[in-house]
């Protein structure tokens, strides 16, 4: 059973959540409903719970505020909020999820499966990541949060040549010649990534760079060739899209 507390200023917000849970989440139970940070962080204390849903935007306190006051986190995070696309890009680049308002239920059951699989808590660096995005919003995103077996790694998404998939996993390919496996599926990663319009879905199993394309080779769907001499299939159905943006210079 997960224990769970929701931390909402709007009472219906949390009335809401608790009757989805409750209809479609049988394996989550509600410890408590706070409708303020501070209640939250007294209700964290006494209940240690496996999961926060923790809206962003409350008065006194926001939910990024209220995660200041932990040195570790020691519960998984739910962030539930209204539709604000930067700081929805913000959560997804540091690996954090989230439930858009009003929450569907559909996705509420995606996200409560995402905790059930999680392999680590999250870390005050990704929060610390989130927040840095947030405040330095002028300046557009930089890093994203990749997380790995042993945890997370932060990398800058430039320095990302390629993407591999391999079942339930995608190997990362770095300039350095590192690679990092990432526990999500390609799919995931195409999501994760899709703010940054120079990455590119050219088959099944292969995301590119496009800045780290050396010469494409022609022939039924043809293949590329990367700057760190890996050649990678195109797909027929792809090569159009891919063709496209090589007429339009990228």
């Amino acid at each position: 059973m997960i224990k769970a507390i929701i931390i909402d200023d709007e009472v219906h917000c949390v009335d809401t959540l608790s009757i989805l849970l409750d209809d479609y989440c049988k394996d989550v139970r509600v410890e408590e409903r706070c409708l303020s940070a501070k209640e939250g962080l007294i209700a964290i204390e006494k209940h240690k719970p496996d999961l926060v849903f923790l809206d962003i935007e409350m008065p006194v306190m926001n939910g990024f505020d209220m995660l200041d006051n932990f040195q570790n986190i020691e519960f998984s995070v739910i962030f539930t909020t209204s539709y604000n696309q930067y700081a929805i890009k913000a959560i997804r680049f540091s690996a954090l999820d989230y439930l858009l308002k009003p929450i569907d239920p559909k996705e509420l059951v995606v996200a409560i499966e995402k905790i059930k699989k999680q392999h680590h808590k999250p870390t005050v660096e990704q929060f610390e990541m989130m927040k840095g995005h947030l405040q330095q919003k002028q300046n557009g995103f930089q890093n994203i949060a990749v997380p790995t077996l042993e945890g997370f790694e932060m990398i800058p998404a430039v320095d990302l040549v390629r993407c591999e998939a391999e079942d339930n996993y995608t190997h990362l390919f770095l300039k350095s010649g590192k690679k990092i496996t990432a526990c999500r599926t390609l799919k995931e990663m195409e999501e994760h990534l899709k703010d940054f319009t120079f990455f590119i879905r050219v088959h099944h199993s292969y995301m590119v760079n496009l800045n780290e394309i050396a010469k494409y080779i022609r022939g039924e769907g043809g293949y590329l060739v990367m700057n760190d001499g890996a050649t990678i299939n195109v797909s027929r159905s792809r090569k159009e899209a891919l063709m496209l943006v090589f007429e339009r210079g990228k």
